[in-house]
C-alpha cells in the first residue's frame, strides 16, 4: 500500500549521446519515397546512478523525475516534478524540480520555483491548530513533504503565464506535533496537507511569484482525529490536499482538481484571475460529508465508495473532443503503480469506465489500463508506471503521457535499483473500444518511449507481417506483466500468444486481432542492441479488462 507520506528515493542521469538510424520500410506502390528528416536515437541509459549527485544536475535530461506536469510556453515544453533523489544524493536541493525541451526528448535544468517552505504554510497550519485548541508546532520542528506540482499556461489581463498549483505534507502528528515516527505515535493522525499557487512568466530564469494558500486537507468528522493504532486505515480527513491538477472548460470555467486516497478526488471552482477558490472554504472540517463538501468541492470520483483508505491517486484531466478523461494512478508507486482512464461529458461527472462502470459512485475497478508494469525480452522492464501527466502537442492533433517509470527491484549491479526513476515519455494513441465501434476511442499509451521518430511513409499490410512481442497488460497487483512471441501470418492468420484472424486499415492505422482493434505506430525499440526503430501496437477492448501492446521483432 502506497503512502505518499514516506520518503523516497530518486534520481539522476545519463549523458545523452547519440546514433543515427533509418528503419528500411517499403513505399506503397505508385508512391513515391518521402524524404528522410536526420533522425538520431538516445543512446543514454537507464541506470543513471553515476550521475547522481546535485553538480551532475545539468546531465540529468530525464533522470530523477517524478509526478511530472508539463506545459507549454514561449517555445518550451517546461515539466516540474516531486524531488525526490536517488540515494539522496540531492536531498534538499530541490523540492519542485524544473527541466525544458523543444521537442519532447531532450530536456535541461532550468530550476523549480523556491527551495524553502514558503511562509504562509507553518502560518496557517498553526492558524488551524489554534482554532482546533492545539499547540502551535514550532517552525522548526515542522516535517515538510514536497509533492506533485500541477503547471498550466493561462492567460491573465491579457497576459500569458504559466501558474503552479503545488503540495506540501506536514508530517506531524496531530494531537502532540511531534514528527510522525513509530516512537511518538500519539493515538492521533498525521497532520494535513496544503496546496498553494505560484506564478511565472520567466519560468527558465527559475523566477516564481508565490500567491499563497488555496486548499488544504479536510474532514467530515470535526475534530475527532482518533486514530486507533497505526494499522487503522480509516482516515482523518476526507479530501487530502495533494495532487492537484488544473483544468479550463471551453466555455472558460477554471477547477482545480485534487485528491489521493482518502474518500477520493475532489472538484473545486477556482477564480480564473486569481486562481483562488471561488467559493469561501471556512474551516476544514465539518460535521458530515455534505457540509464539507458544499465548501471544499464535490467528490468526482472514488475507487470504493465505502473505503476510506484506497489505492487511487493523482487524477489529471483532459477534454478532447466532447468528453472529459480523467486519468488517475492505482496502487502503490514503488512497483504496482498502473494507469486508469473515466471519462464523462460534464466536469462535475459521472465519469464512467469503458464498460459503463460508475467511478463517481465508486462502482469499482475502472478501465481501460492505460499503462502497466511490464518487460519486454532482452531487458529489466519496468515498474511504477502511473501518476502521469498528459498533453497535448502545440499545433497538433497529437496528445501524450508522461510519468516516471521505476527499474524493477533487485537489478543485479544497481543497488535500491527500484529508486532509480527515469521520465517518460509516450505518444498517446485514441483506439475503439470494439470493432462495432469504431467512434467510441478511448486512450492508450504506446508501450515504448516517445524518440520524435520521423514520419516514414505509410505503414502497410505487408511490413506487420512477422514476429512480435505481444504483451497482455491484464490487471496483476505488483506483477511485471512479460512478453510472448505472436505471429501475424501473411494469410491473415495469427499464432503463438495469440490465435484467430487478423486484418489491417492502413488509412487509419489500426490492426485488428480477433475482437480488439489496436493502433500502428513507428516508435524506437529501446531494448535492442543497438536501439532501432520498429513498429509498434497499443489498444484495448470494452470486454478485455485489460490493454494489448506488442512491438516488432527484427
Amino acid at each position: 500500500m502506497k503512502l505518499k507520506y514516506f520518503p523516497i528515493l530518486v534520481i539522476s542521469l545519463v549523458t545523452l549521446s547519440f546514433a543515427g538510424c533509418n528503419e528500411d520500410e517499403p513505399e506503397p506502390d505508385g508512391e513515391k519515397p518521402k524524404p528522410v528528416p536526420a533522425f538520431t536515437i538516445p543512446t543514454y541509459a537507464d541506470d543513471y546512478s553515476s550521475i547522481a549527485t546535485w553538480t551532475n544536475r545539468n546531465k540529468w535530461n530525464l533522470a530523477n523525475v517524478h509526478d511530472p506536469s508539463v506545459a507549454y510556453y514561449k517555445g518550451y515544453y517546461y515539466m516540474y516534478g516531486t524531488d525526490a533523489s536517488y540515494g539522496n544524493a540531492h536531498d534538499g536541493h530541490g523540492h519542485f524540480q524544473g527541466k525544458r525541451s523543444t521537442d519532447l526528448v531532450n530536456w535541461d535544468w532550468v530550476g523549480g520555483p523556491f527551495y524553502d517552505p514558503p511562509a504562509w504554510v507553518a502560518d496557517s497550519l498553526n492558524a488551524i491548530r489554534s482554532r482546533m485548541g492545539l499547540e502551535a508546532i514550532a517552525k522548526n520542528n515542522i516535517m515538510y513533504g514536497y509533492w506533485a506540482p500541477v503547471v498550466r499556461r493561462v492567460s491573465v489581463g491579457g497576459q500569458e503565464l504559466l501558474r503552479m498549483y503545488y503540495s506540501i505534507i506536514i508530517d506531524n502528528y496531530i494531537k502532540t506535533g511531534k514528527a510522525n515516527t513509530a516512537a511518538n505515535f500519539d493515538g492521533s493522525w498525521t497532520e494535513r496537507a496544503f496546496i498553494g499557487m505560484c506564478e511565472s512568466t520567466d519560468p527558465a530564469g527559475a523566477v516564481w511569484t508565490d500567491k499563497g494558500f488555496v486548499t488544504t486537507s479536510s474532514s467530515d468528522r470535526g475534530k475527532n482525529f482518533t486514530r486507533a493504532s497505526t494499522n487503522d486505515w480509516s482516515a482523518y480527513f476526507y479530501y487530502n490536499a495533494i495532487d492537484p491538477t488544473y483544468i479550463v472548460t471551453p466555455e472558460g470555467k477554471h477547477y482545480l482538481i485534487h485528491g489521493s486516497w482518502h474518500s477520493g478526488f475532489a472538484l473545486l471552482p477556482v477564480d480564473a484571475t486569481t486562481g483562488k477558490p471561488l467559493n469561501k472554504l471556512g474551516e476544514p472540517y465539518a460535521a458530515s460529508a455534505s457540509e464539507l463538501t458544499a465548501r471544499y468541492g464535490v467528490r468526482i470520483g472514488t475507487r470504493t465508495a465505502s473505503s476510506r483508505w484506497q489505492g487511487s491517486e493523482a487524477p489529471e484531466i483532459i477534454y478532447k473532443d466532447g468528453y472529459y478523461y480523467l486519468f488517475m494512478a492505482y496502487d502503490g508507486l514503488d512497483v504496482p503503480y498502473n494507469t486508469r482512464v473515466v471519462r464523462s461529458a460534464k466536469i462535475e461527472g459521472p465519469y464512467l469506465d469503458i464498460t459503463g462502470r460508475n467511478f463517481t459512485a465508486g462502482s469499482g475497478d475502472s478501465y481501460p489500463i492505460v499503462t502497466h508494469p511490464y518487460k519486454f525480452n532482452l531487458s529489466n522492464g519496468w515498474v511504477g508506471i502511473s501518476h502521469c501527466a498528459v498533453f497535448q502537442k502545440e499545433n497538433t492533433n497529437e496528445w501524450f503521457y508522461m510519468s516516471q517509470g521505476r527499474l524493477p527491484k533487485d537489478v543485479p549491479g544497481i543497488p535500491a535499483s527500484n529508486a532509480i526513476m527515469m521520465g517518460h515519455v509516450r505518444r498517446i494513441v485514441w483506439c475503439p473500444a470494439s470493432p462495432g465501434e469504431p467512434d467510441n476511442l478511448w486512450p492508450i499509451a504506446l508501450p515504448e518511449r516517445y524518440a520524435a521518430v520521423p514520419d516514414y511513409g505509410t505503414i502497410t499490410k505487408d511490413s506487420l507481417v512477422g514476429t512480435w512481442e505481444h504483451i497482455n497488460q491484464k490487471y496483476s497487483y505488483g506483477v511485471q506483466n512479460s512478453s510472448t512471441a505472436l505471429t501475424l501470418k501473411s494469410d491473415g492468420t495469427m499464432s503463438g500468444a495469440l490465435t484467430g484472424n487478423w486484418s489491417y486499415d492502413a488509412t487509419k492505422k489500426q490492426l485488428t486481432m480477433g475482437n480488439v482493434v489496436v493502433c500502428v505506430e513507428r516508435e524506437v525499440d529501446w531494448e535492442a542492441t543497438p536501439r532501432r526503430v520498429t513498429i509498434v501496437y497499443a489498444g484495448t477492448a470494452k470486454n478485455l479488462n485489460a490493454t494489448y501492446w506488442g512491438k516488432k521483432k527484427k
